[in-house]
């Protein structure tokens, strides 16, 4: 199945899990200046992933903000959360009005291009807890984002536009894998900001 973006705030899952597509929440001018900001700032690193029992440097770059020093730990990788941004703390402001969710700390990720992507996981660490409540705003280009249901197979695609923001919920974790697919199309920048609960 596969949806473009609609500001329906209803679930695109057909089972098994909330995803709320809220649609654009950002104009294009706050859009623009948002990323402007972020892609000219200096706290993103090379994130490292275990693979195959070795560690990989990614090209893909993150950064991880939190409330207080929060660790956050996926792929054997220990991430130590940096004070917010304004800009960040803005942002957030801004989603926890949409949603009526409250959210402790933030993973940015920065794609350079479309050869750069994310594999088929689940935000399934233990600090999220149960049921994680995870809020995701795209900036940048568009990019398709899917998800796959681990028993059927069953695949739903949404394409992300800058600005736009879906709300991940319920026991969509536990029941269906997600992706951000590679593409030799997207020749720009998409940075993708994650706000969820830590609990350590």
């Amino acid at each position: 199945m596969d949806l473009f973006n609609k500001n329906s705030n209803q679930n695109i899952l057909p089972f098994d899990g909330e995803v709320l597509n809220y649609g654009l929440i950002l104009n294009n001018k706050d859009c623009q200046f948002y990323l402007n900001t972020f892609l000219n700032a200096d706290f993103w690193t090379h994130d490292e992933l275990a693979m195959f029992g070795k560690r990989i440097k990614t090209t893909r770059k993150v950064a991880w903000f939190g409330d207080l020093d929060h660790q956050y730990s996926y792929s054997s990788s220990v991430k130590h959360a940096i004070p917010w941004t304004p800009e960040l703390i803005s942002i957030k402001n801004l989603i926890e009005k949409e949603t009526g969710e409250v959210f402790n700390s933030c993973l940015l990720n920065l794609y350079h291009n479309g050869n750069e992507g994310m594999g088929w996981h689940q935000d399934n660490e233990k600090e999220l807890g149960k049921n994680p409540v995870i809020a995701s705003l795209s900036l940048g280009t568009a990019r398709k984002f899917s998800f796959k249901h681990i028993q059927t197979k069953q695949k739903v695609d949404v394409v992300l536009e800058a600005g736009s923001l879906l709300l991940i919920k319920g026991e969509t974790q536990e029941n269906w894998l997600h992706s951000l697919p590679k593409t030799t199309k997207i020749k720009f920048p998409r940075v993708n900001l994650t706000f969820r609960n830590i609990y350590n």
